[in-house]
């Protein structure tokens, strides 16, 4: 059990996020700054150890803000723990020219928590500290029809581990990687309905299994047994990773097709 923690928790008010933050304000020894774009609408249920606070991680001021109420709420004690989790997909077939798109999805999934390690190294001076992040899956095998969500988890996933190596040993790190989870992530994907990925798991077993890694101090979590499993089996068999990515491309296509459909 974490306990007795000052706790920044980004995209809290959906998802991931929401489970992970049940069980953290769970113990009531924890103060948690419960962060998204809507957390004030959203989260008006949680416990007397929660702040809740609205800001915009996707832009270097939304982060700064985050970091300046922190120290607002927890009396200028330091963050015990930043879960840098907010994050959002595209689902689509990647045949446009907009700057502004490609770089929003690159805002929020990848530049915000490298810039958050930076703000978070320097919060700390030195005390001990432990920074989380929410990469995926899709971070370690790009998917058809998630081309800039998968470069912006590649993204996430090399800076990590440089990371690793460059840090001060005050801070620990922990990594998520979950599959595809049955929460609104898809719905925000794409507003035409389209077939998930296979395969699906629930949203608080994998908060369940990273809370429980945080508070072990565990490097990586890898909250599906089964991909686990298959990411020894494509190594060792190459053409079953073939095989997955032209099914999940199948997918892709009957998408595509029924867009044209809608459009005619």
């Amino acid at each position: 059990m974490i306990k007795n923690k000052t706790i920044v928790l980004t995209g809290a008010s959906s998802g991931i996020g929401l489970e992970v933050l049940k069980l953290l304000y769970a113990e009531p020894t924890n103060k948690i700054l419960a962060v998204s774009r809507r957390a004030e609408e959203k989260l008006g249920f949680v416990a007397d150890n929660v702040y809740v606070y609205n800001a915009d991680v996707s832009t270097r001021e939304g982060v700064d803000k985050i970091f300046e109420k922190a120290n607002e709420v927890f009396e200028g004690r330091k963050i015990d723990i930043f879960y840098a989790n907010a994050g959002f997909p595209y689902y689509e077939e990647y045949n446009y020219t907009n700057w502004e798109r490609i770089l929003k999805i690159f805002e929020t999934n990848a530049i915000s928590p490298m810039y958050t390690y930076g703000k978070y190294l320097h919060h700390l001076d030195g005390r001990e500290g432990h920074l989380c992040y929410t990469v995926s899956a899709i971070g370690q095998m790009a998917v058809p029809g998630y081309a800039l969500y998968s470069a912006t988890k590649f993204a996430l996933n090399g800076f990590q581990q440089a990371m690793r190596w460059e840090k001060p040993g005050n801070i620990k790190m922990t990594c998520l990687y979950p599959i595809a989870t049955n929460t609104n992530f898809f719905k925000v994907a794409n507003p035409v309905e389209f077939e998930w990925p296979f395969p699906v798991q629930q949203p608080n077993v994998v908060a369940r299994k990273m809370v429980a890694a945080m508070e072990a101090g565990k490097k990586y979590v890898f909250p599906s047994t089964l991909y686990s499993f298959s990411k020894v089996l494509m190594g060792v068999c190459p053409p079953v990773r073939t095989v997955y990515l032209k099914l999940e491309n199948d997918k892709l296509e009957r998408f595509k097709k029924k867009l044209k459909e809608m459009h005619k």
